[in-house]
């Protein structure tokens, strides 16, 4: 989803950042925006006003790991236009997407210092957390960018990962723990619910006839919750439409089973007007797994069942 009524800046190529500088910079791939990044980014907002600069992201698309190990590179928990809106509203200014390719894997640290860091966005200030790697071969960390700071004339800061309950904040706990079903947890480390987006499509029409009308979503995410029925709440990404829901991640067994997974979403609420276009599905608390029910009646008794979990859960979390 690109951002809307919004003054940042994005730009996909080096040549489109211009006027970027003077800047303050912090450099990553940025996978979930959880609370880890969150503290970075308003590090680099804190600096940038003592700075008088512009607080600035400079990421890459696709992942690094998609062009150096395909077979490492991670499944990826948003979009890269979902990225930039989170990042928008934790006060980045500017963004660079840097298309990743073997060019830019060859560049030495030195060089992408010079030409990227310099160069194009007159770096005053660098702000990266303390595994922070760069250049050919991730040859390049922390103690090497801030000599390379003293040449070029920027400052090199160091930003501590953010623990929670014993559990440091990072991308691949966040991934570890959707994927296990267990988004409530997940919820605190990004501090929001953990969401899919995509467009609605047309289901098989079983569901709306047999048991309770649905919206179906084609997912632009990677990473699924583990298979199952949560509380949701559904938005609607075109206009300020939301809907307390449940949605069901899995193959409908008691209809003989899909070859694909599907996310379908019943609203707990009344859909007045048209139907939506593209929503997004936030994941607030698991109810139980999928399971084969004997009947279409049987699975309607459930559902009502699940809807009275979900009415409980939103009355005890607006009390």
């Amino acid at each position: 989803m690109l951002i809307h009524e919004s003054s940042m800046r994005i730009a996909r190529r080096i040549e489109e950042a211009a006027g970027f500088a003077p800047s303050v910079v912090t450099i990553g791939n940025f996978d979930g925006v959880h609370l880890g990044h969150q503290h970075l980014f308003e590090e680099v907002v804190r600096a940038a006003s003592e700075a008088r600069a512009n607080p600035t992201v400079l990421t890459f698309d696709p992942h690094p790991a998609r062009v150096v190990a395909p077979d490492r590179a991670p499944r990826l928990l948003t979009p890269i236009e979902e990225r930039c809106r989170l990042m928008d509203q934790y006060g980045i200014a500017q963004v660079l997407i840097l298309p990743f390719d073997e060019t830019l894997a060859r560049l030495s640290p030195d060089d992408f210092v010079r030409e990227i860091l310099v160069r194009t966005l007159g770096t005053k200030i660098v702000l990266v957390g303390d595994n922070f790697r760069f250049g050919h071969k991730q040859s390049g960390d922390t103690h090497l960018l801030a000599q390379l700071g003293e040449r070029y004339g920027f400052e090199t800061r160091i930003v501590s990962a953010v623990r929670l309950r014993n559990r440091v904040v990072s991308s691949s706990e966040v991934r570890k723990l959707v994927e296990a079903g267990q988004v409530s947890i997940a919820c605190r480390l990004l501090k929001r619910p953990y969401a899919l987006l995509g467009e609605v499509v047309r289901g098989h029409g079983i569901g709306a006839k047999q048991v309770v009308p649905t919206l179906n979503l084609r997912v632009s995410g990677e990473v699924l919750p583990k298979r199952g029925v949560y509380i949701t709440r559904t938005r609607d990404l075109d206009c300020s439409r939301a809907w307390r829901s449940i949605t069901n991640i899995g193959y409908r067994p008691t209809f003989g089973g899909d070859s694909e997974l599907s996310v379908e979403t019943f609203l707990l609420e009344p859909l007045e007007g048209l139907p939506p276009g593209r929503i997004r599905v936030e994941f607030l608390h698991r109810v139980r797994d999928e399971k084969k029910f004997e009947s279409p009646e049987a699975l309607k008794s459930q559902v009502l069942r699940d809807v009275n979990r979900a009415q409980s859960y939103f009355r005890r979390i607006s009390a």
